[in-house]
């Protein structure tokens, strides 16, 4: 049913982004919103994973730099049946991640050092999880489609309220009709992709929570990580929020209600069915065991947790 939802509300995008076209220059200007989209969407499809990467100036690492991070990713990987994604870290204080990249073959996970330094293993564990499962659905193709239409439907409505329908009434509606679309079309571009964010976090936490076999790990994780995001800033979210529906947690101030207009599903709903999922799997709810003492994030361990007997895939 996500998935039917899914392209539902990618139809819609598209036929907004096509009828904003077609009011403000007719049949003319939807053909040049139609050829802008396609370069705009080719070029996402290519690059946006090293875009969105630079952008928040992730660093790659591996099992010499980041042995024990490098190894759950690579253990859950394996449980998904998934390719080794390549492996990043943001120095950023805000505990926080996100997962990029066109397809599996080609997937990039990056966690923030403040979600490192400050969460569990086991925690650890449930937030890679979450994001390989965004990998295995293929949403971060999805949700880069999303934001490069409605990006275009914005510059598309102030181009055609600026130039289009006031000197030669090609546009249908004339300037009154343009100024309603340059208000009124990006914020439903807009809703349409908090949609499909929303439903795509949903989706995504059930997956990882099958993943990592415990979803206590990543309930735990998401109280965590949506706590510290309301005290810590994320400047380079901040600099760029176009990315802000890429992370697990909103990673922008002043959005926290599960409305409308957020781009995630409020924490406390989520967290309520992955402890259902929880129960339906014979998991009691009880304390996380990972709060040893580490040497950090960047420690020598070969990623098992020796108190951890027979936890999921660990064990």
């Amino acid at each position: 049913m996500n998935y039917l939802r899914t392209a539902i509300l990618l139809a819609a995008m598209t036929a907004l982004f096509m009828g904003v076209g077609y009011l403000i220059g007719g049949q003319s200007g939807m053909a040049v919103a139609f050829l802008a989209a396609l370069a705009m969407n080719l070029f996402s499809y290519w690059n946006s994973d090293k875009v969105v990467l630079r952008m928040h100036g992730a660093q790659e690492v591996d099992a010499t730099s980041a042995p024990e991070y490098y190894a759950i990713v690579k253990q859950l990987a394996e449980n998904a049946g998934l390719p080794m994604p390549s492996v990043y870290v943001m120095s950023n204080p805000q505990p926080n991640a996100f997962a990029t990249g066109r397809n599996p073959e080609n997937a990039a996970v990056a966690a923030t050092t403040g979600l490192l330094e400050t969460l569990s293993r086991e925690e650890v564990a449930g937030v890679m999880a979450h994001e390989l499962a965004h990998v295995k659905n293929r949403d971060t193709l999805i949700m880069t489609i999303t934001a490069t239409i409605a990006g275009a439907i914005g510059m598309l409505a102030q181009f055609g309220f600026y130039f289009g329908g006031r000197r030669d009434g090609r546009a249908p509606l004339g300037f009154l009709g343009t100024l309603g679309i340059l208000i009124l079309a990006p914020m439903a571009a807009g809703l349409v992709q908090m949609a499909i964010s929303r439903s795509r976090e949903y989706e995504a936490d059930a997956l990882g929570a099958e993943i990592c076999q415990r979803p206590l790990w990543l309930s735990s994780a998401l109280e965590k990580i949506a706590s510290s995001a309301k005290r810590i800033p994320n400047m380079s979210a901040e600099r760029s929020p176009a990315s802000a529906h890429l992370f697990i947690i909103n990673p922008l101030s002043g959005e926290r209600m599960d409305s409308l207009f957020s781009t995630h599903p409020d924490t406390a709903n989520r967290v309520a069915r992955l402890r259902e999922m929880a129960a339906r799997m014979g998991q009691q709810s009880r304390p996380l065991r990972g709060d040893y003492e580490r040497s950090g994030p960047w420690d020598s361990r070969d990623g098992s947790d020796p108190r951890d007997e027979g936890a999921g895939p660990w064990g």
